[in-house]
């Protein structure tokens, strides 16, 4: 048996060659892929050359378990499905001649813009059982609960003209690779409502942002219904739902999106739309604020001191050689290290009118209301010093560097998280494990 210190990469890179089911390299630009590597499924899924247009749309919108196909109305989606911004992988469920193959599926982009590869590698039989027992139980408990009414879900930003957390729940509850802007959603969707009986009208009329803006309170919902092609190609009647998010700011436009077949309480129907909201709003490794919404919670911050003067800080921590905690631990011990830290930070915090969210990677953004000057930083400092004394999984013990300031007048969202993360910078020049503020 080879040592394996003594396996090179060429070696590693010809193995993962000679295993996977299929390796292929794709140009959404030109719409074109070339299979490198076919095994197994794959000779009879993908051909050596073809459309990548076809290509996304045999591996998303593949087969029902009952081996129907989702009509060609839905290709519509297609375009968007295939733009990636970075690497992306998921599990996808081949049906070939009535048999079902569960497949590992990774998109890395390739260093020309549009191009990309994908790893395909189908499962063994036993990751497979695992797969459709945890399914079966899934199903089970969705039909007891009813949830199985929701055919799809969405999360929109008016302000931004984005749409998020797309999941076609027909087919998976995972949120799709989709890059689009809701205008661009909007228009799609359209085509699938029949223009008879002023079908088509009414969803233009109530979906148009400027409708939405002028008849959405903060928390309201409404709903009405529609005739939409499903995923059969069969017109049903279906209520489409729309919920605008609480925040802090009347300025806000987050929506949540939900089709459902007519038939649900309306309690039954509030208490999904919230624990939706708190989904698409939170990390999922951390179970803090995700981007996004610290992000707004920056812009509600400024709006509320634009109105009152009442101050506010912001807070950038970042964890001090945290690569070599990835690196020497493997990244696993990373996620664990990063949840902890976060439920540390959110504990210390917890007799403070303050949010935490994860900025991204390894570094998080406290927006704390009420306090500025010495207190603000004595507050950094103690969230400092609780970070060094507390014990982490593995690793033992890591140290922090923060970066605060102020709101000061004029600040947009994005001068005033520049003047944090350039005091982080300082902080981290100047030796790591220290707070200062700018």
């Amino acid at each position: 048996m080879q040592n394996i210190n003594e396996i090179t990469f060429d070696q590693a890179l010809k193995h993962v060659g000679d295993s996977v089911s299929a390796l292929i390299v794709a140009d959404e630009n030109a719409d074109t892929y070339h299979a490198l590597v076919r095994r197994g499924v794959f000779t009879d899924v993908v051909s050596e050359n073809g459309s990548y247009t076809d290509l996304v749309h045999t591996l998303w919108f593949h087969h029902y378990d009952d081996g129907r196909k989702i009509t060609d109305t839905y290709n519509v989606f297609v375009p968007n499905m295939g733009k990636f911004a970075g690497k992306y992988s998921k599990r996808i469920k081949l049906l070939v001649n009535t048999i079902p193959h569960l497949v590992q599926m990774s998109v890395i982009p390739m260093k020309d813009d549009g191009q990309y590869l994908f790893v395909l590698d189908e499962l063994d039989e036993s990751m497979k059982e695992n797969e459709e027992e945890t399914e079966d139980k899934v199903n089970s408990i969705q039909n007891s609960m009813q949830n199985k009414m929701y055919v799809y879900t969405m999360a929109f930003d008016l302000v931004s003209d984005t749409t998020s957390s797309i999941a076609l729940t027909e087919i998976s509850n995972e949120p799709l690779n989709y890059q689009m802007t809701y205008s661009q959603w909007r228009d799609d969707i359209s085509k699938m409502i029949p223009e008879g009986e002023n079908q088509r009208d009414l969803f233009l009329k109530q979906s148009d942002p400027a409708y939405l803006r002028a008849n959405y309170k903060p928390g309201d919902v409404q709903s009405f219904d529609v005739l939409m092609v499903n995923l059969d190609g069969i017109h049903a009647w279906v209520k489409l739902i729309f919920s605008r998010m609480k925040t802090n700011s009347k300025n806000d436009y987050r929506f949540v999106y939900m089709v459902q077949n007519i038939a649900e309480e309306k309690k039954a129907l509030l208490e999904r739309i919230n624990q939706y909201e708190i989904e698409v709003s939170t990390d999922s490794l951390t179970k803090v604020f995700n981007h996004g919404r610290i992000e707004t919670e920056l812009r509600n911050a400024i709006e509320k001191f634009d109105k009152d003067g009442s101050p506010v800080g912001l807070m950038i921590l970042d964890i001090d050689h945290f690569k070599s905690v990835n690196d020497r631990f493997g990244h696993a011990v990373g996620d664990t290290t990063l949840s902890h830290l976060a439920e540390i930070t959110r504990s210390a915090l917890a007799d403070k009118n303050a949010v935490v969210g994860r900025w991204g990677g390894e570094e998080f953004a406290v927006v704390v209301y009420g306090e500025e000057g010495e207190t603000l930083n004595e507050t950094a400092e103690m969230i400092r010093s609780t970070v060094e004394s507390a014990e982490f999984d593995v690793v033992k013990s890591i140290t922090c560097s923060i970066g605060v300031t102020e709101v000061r007048t004029g600040d947009d969202h994005t001068s005033w998280f520049n003047r944090a993360d350039h005091a982080l910078y300082a902080a981290k020049t100047a030796g790591r494990n220290r707070v200062i503020c700018e």
